[in-house]
């Protein structure tokens, strides 16, 4: 870990909530162009508009802010999912509703997959600091357990699945096919970027998650329909 700069007098800010602000997503853009090692100091306050000092004294040191970087672009995912309101919808709609809006969200959010991306080449060194990160994520464990739960209790889903895996695979479908693009694009000749090949993706992804998640009878249902 850096070490915090000596900061005995603290500078005045009239708008604390502002600054931190403009801090934070200057050090979102940094950090996602040039990952946590490559991130500048410097270059975070020229784009936040702020004296260098104001981020020391905000955020301690360049760890401490990559970690704040990292706890809200975290609790803006968790917050959106919590907006689907899964727990309205009927259990195979709300599964393939939470795999399309990850899907979305990893496509209009390519920030996300950047930071995270550069914590795992940290070995998450700087969200093991974190006291909100499992805090954070319960709620989706949660909500996940209860879908699983009113679709087996319907007959739709198998019993036994547990919500850490599925949501694990759901994010990994996703987030291995856009962070290889490129390198998957030429060695199968294909522009797996293109607009059709992007909606491919998702009714490939969702078919795999929702018929992993049904039910033996309900898969079989769900075969004789399209055959």
């Amino acid at each position: 870990m850096t070490q915090k700069p000596n900061t005995r007098q603290a500078p005045v800010s009239r708008d604390t909530d502002r600054s931190q602000a403009a801090i934070l997503k200057a050090a979102r853009d940094e950090f996602t162009e040039h990952g946590f090692a490559g991130g500048r100091v410097d270059r975070i306050a020229v784009r936040a508009g702020v004296n260098k000092r104001l981020i020391y004294y905000y955020f301690g040191n360049k760890d401490e802010l990559f970690l704040s970087v990292l706890e809200h672009t975290y609790a803006d995912i968790r917050q959106a999912e919590q907006g689907l309101h899964l727990d309205a919808l009927e259990p195979v709609e709300a599964l393939r509703t939470l795999v399309r809006f990850t899907w979305r969200y990893f496509l209009d959010h390519p920030e996300f997959l950047s930071l995270l991306a550069s914590e795992n080449l940290s070995r998450a060194s700087h969200l093991k600091q974190s006291g909100k990160i499992r805090e954070m994520h319960s709620p989706l464990v949660q909500l996940l357990d209860r879908l699983l739960e009113r679709g087996r209790a319907q007959g739709l889903f198998r019993a036994g699945i547990d919500p850490v895996q599925l949501y694990i695979s759901i994010a990994s479908l996703g987030f291995f096919y856009l962070a290889n693009n490129h390198t998957l694009s030429v060695i199968f000749g294909r522009d797996l970027r293109a607009a059709e090949a992007l909606d491919e993706r998702l009714a490939h992804m969702t078919d795999l998650v929702v018929g992993y998640a049904s039910s033996p009878t309900d898969a079989g249902r769900a075969r004789q329909k399209t055959s």
